[in-house]
């Protein structure tokens, strides 16, 4: 028996290693799975972060021409105000020119309505000398239209 024991013992072990270097392929194998799914999975997610760059570069550039729009209208609002401010200046500079003719047209008719009364009442006046030297040498009525 003392022959065959240290062999019984000899292929235990290799057996043993055997075992032991079969679950080490084994893990080795799982491993490996495990390692070229996670390089699919970050080739997947490098791709992704590629797209998104490129998505977001896109949309710097799209938010970069808006506000470079937004910045014109702001311009050309504060032109349009600045205008708007200068014809409703010129707007309230005619209508006080056009008040002030008006004031003028009103006087002058004030003025001249007062010069045709003086005049009516000077006719009226004259009338009554004519009618008055023409009574007195008992002449016709120029006016009377006989």
């Amino acid at each position: 028996m003392a022959p065959s024991v240290p062999r019984t013992r000899a292929a235990a072990a290799l057996r043993m290693k055997q075992i032991a270097l079969d679950n080490q392929d084994h893990t080795i194998r799982r491993l490996r799975a495990q390692l070229a799914t996670e390089r699919r999975g970050l080739a997947a997610t490098k791709k992704e972060l590629e797209e998104t760059q490129v998505a977001l570069e896109a949309s710097h550039k799209v938010i970069a021409g808006l506000i470079e729009i937004g910045l014109s209208m702001s311009k050309k609002i504060e032109k349009m105000k600045v205008k708007k401010q200068q014809v409703r200046a010129n707007h309230v500079e005619c209508n006080q020119k056009f008040q002030a003719r008006i004031h003028e047209a009103e006087d002058s008719m004030q003025a001249q309505h007062l010069i045709i009364e003086a005049l009516v009442d000077e006719k009226d006046s004259l009338l009554q000398t004519i009618h008055g030297l023409q009574e007195a040498n008992n002449a016709p009525a120029p006016f009377d239209g006989e």
